[in-house]
């Protein structure tokens, strides 16, 4: 699973392709390494309509019988404790221009997959929800974020088998996801084209490299 990603591009540009109209970021660095229970950029659209850029930490609260540590990952979209997440309004977009994924077998080896050189951005199917306790030792509400994972393509699967996230490159699949149905837009679970993605880096954990 994604537990690792990176995004080198400006808040400027995340904006211009979301048409994110409003930004809450304040002055948002380059985050070559993003990391389970650290605060990140994405895309919602917010409770007066305004599609936004706003922070929040990745990871759901676990169901009561997982454990304690966050989700950050979400495949069984047909479970309960899922299911009320799925709705326009808690979906959002999650900005990236890399993603890492350890291979399965040892030694344990770093793979960072984009859709070029370049690294231009590009975006998970995320949800995100409110949740009113500890986090990183700061008690309150918090806001929280995960994405969707899928099986994964042919150019994933020989580093890591079991799953991909969901990606979305286009502006038709970002609508979708951000205001569809649900029927709609969890027809989007599902593998990238296998010639979509490339590995630009190995052996590092962070991926700094930006056009």
């Amino acid at each position: 699973m994604c537990n690792l990603y990176s995004l080198t591009r400006t808040q400027e540009e995340i904006s211009r392709l979301a048409r994110a109209l409003r930004d809450l970021t304040g002055n948002l660095p380059p985050l070559p390494g993003i990391y389970p229970d650290t605060l990140a950029p994405v895309v919602r659209t917010a409770e007066d309509g305004v599609r936004e850029l706003a922070m929040m930490r990745w990871g759901f609260p676990p169901p009561p019988s997982v454990g304690k540590q966050p989700v950050t990952n979400v495949r069984n979209v047909k479970s309960g404790y899922w299911r009320p997440w799925l709705k326009p309004k808690q979906r959002c977009l999650v900005p990236l221009t890399s993603f890492c994924e350890w291979n399965d077998s040892p030694p344990k080896v770093t793979h960072w997959f984009a859709l070029s050189e370049e690294r231009p951005l590009f975006w998970f199917a995320g949800i995100w929800r409110p949740w009113t306790g500890v986090r990183k030792g700061e008690a309150g509400e918090h806001r929280l974020f995960a994405f969707l994972t899928c099986p994964p393509n042919e150019t994933v699967k020989p580093i890591h088998a079991k799953a991909m996230p969901v990606i979305l490159t286009s502006d038709d699949a970002c609508e979708t996801w951000l205001a569809g149905s649900v029927e709609d837009a969890l027809a989007l679970q599902q593998p990238a084209p296998d010639d979509l993605l490339q590995i630009v880096a190995t052996g590092a954990k962070s991926d700094s490299v930006a056009a």
